[in-house]
């Protein structure tokens, strides 16, 4: 790694997701629900940033469109240096699945399949091949204690060990940006604290940046900074700590 001459400072890490003047809106019988009024973002290389704000502010709303699953009325996406806002659908399907990682609050695992499986299959669909899948399948669920419970289905994983294969998932394609959308919310709390605590180290052993909406106000004073999504566009937010 090169270093930055004496004197100057070394260069910020690169934007890997930017969202620019964002709107959205929804209609409602005959009302018009503006849900995001120019909401603007910058996510840098390694950062992990907390998305909070009040139910029904629109944080799945944002975190829809900055994954590339739903169009934006008006602005521009920015996903790994390129603006997503006129490709076609193949194209931002590409791009998705090259750049971006998901995680819900609900994990959505085939319940048919295995653990090993399930972080698998979106390789496979990558065009991996099967072994070379499954051996980094099993690293990370290894990597997240789950290294004796892949032959198992989700049915017969607690629901902390499904969150965390679903965890597993949304990095097997090596995504350079992780979304997540209270991804500890239908857990109990000492099982949500493991989980995260999980995500975050495994996220930035892979050098990933994140954007994960929360209302865990500790859970997100762990993160590296906190936006709050307040009426329709997005402001920082210091949260003091206990």
């Amino acid at each position: 790694m090169s270093e930055a001459p004496a004197g100057e400072a070394p260069a910020a890490p690169e934007v890997v997701l930017a969202l620019v003047e964002v709107k959205r809106h929804f209609r409602q019988g005959g009302n018009l629900l503006e849900v995001l009024k120019g909401a603007d973002l910058s996510l840098r290389a390694g950062e992990i940033v907390a998305l909070v704000g009040p139910s029904g502010a629109g944080k799945s709303t944002l975190l829809q469109i900055a994954g590339l699953l739903e169009p934006a009325d008006a602005g521009n996406v920015q996903v790994a240096g390129v603006s997503a806002d006129r490709l076609p659908d193949d194209r931002r399907t590409a791009l998705r699945r090259a750049s971006l990682g998901f995680v819900y609050q609900y994990h959505h695992l085939l319940p048919e399949f295995s653990a090993l499986e399930n972080v698998m299959i979106p390789q496979m669909i990558a065009g991996v091949p099967r072994r070379r899948a499954a051996v980094r399948a099993r690293d990370l669920l290894d990597r997240l204690g789950l290294g004796a419970r892949i032959g198992h289905r989700p049915g017969h994983l607690s629901g902390g060990e499904q969150q965390r294969t679903a965890i597993a998932r949304a990095l097997a394609n090596d995504p350079r940006i992780v979304l997540a959308d209270e991804p500890t919310g239908n857990l109990d709390p000492a099982t949500a604290a493991q989980v995260f605590a999980e995500l975050l180290r495994l996220a930035r052993e892979e050098g990933l940046a994140a954007l994960m909406a929360t209302h865990n106000l500790e859970l997100a004073q762990r993160m590296d900074r906190t936006l709050e999504l307040r009426e329709g566009r997005l402001f920082s937010k210091a949260i003091a700590s206990e």
